[in-house]
């Protein structure tokens, strides 16, 4: 198979400076502001977004260690495998979280709910659209009940480059 190869285009701003500390998920950043820089040639690419109240952040996890098919999650201490996780050390490491939009000011895109460190690499900008998004029967597997601490959960070095 051929390589996959993204270009960033943007960053993402945080006031975390590094990954340990990081709320693990954006409901445990409720309140979590941040910015969104599109870079110049993308930033025609933001036409109409201010009519949606969420968007879909796809970014790249660049301080993530290597995969391992089998991880500890940060809600839980029992080992699970990687793909049953959002644990950030992955095959192919991007993050996927969803923010509110508070504004925009031209390739900047103020928001609210950010989990990621500052700088992070930004890959792609989807709109949030409930019907589409929000399945009428999701299950949430080995996380019923565990997904409430979330906003008490922080990121340690469990998943950092060594």
């Amino acid at each position: 198979m051929e390589d996959i190869v993204y270009r960033p285009i943007g960053r993402i701003r945080s006031p975390f400076p590094d990954a340990k500390g990081v709320p693990i998920q954006p409901s445990g950043a409720a309140d979590v502001v941040g910015r969104v820089e599109v870079r110049e040639p993308y930033a025609e690419g933001l036409k109409d977004i201010e009519g949606f109240s969420h968007l879909i952040l796809l970014y790249h996890f660049h301080l993530s260690a290597p995969w391992k098919p089998l991880v500890v999650p940060f809600l839980d201490t029992v080992e699970r495998g990687v793909f049953a996780t959002r644990a950030p050390a992955r095959p192919n490491p991007i993050g996927l979280s969803i923010v509110e939009l508070l504004g925009r000011e031209g390739a900047v895109l103020h928001v609210r709910g950010v989990d990621v460190v500052d700088g992070t690499p930004l890959l792609d900008i989807k709109p949030y659209v409930p019907a589409f998004d929000r399945p009428a029967n999701a299950r949430a597997g080995w996380l019923e009940g565990a997904e409430r601490r979330v906003g008490d959960v922080r990121a340690d070095d469990r998943f950092l480059k060594e």
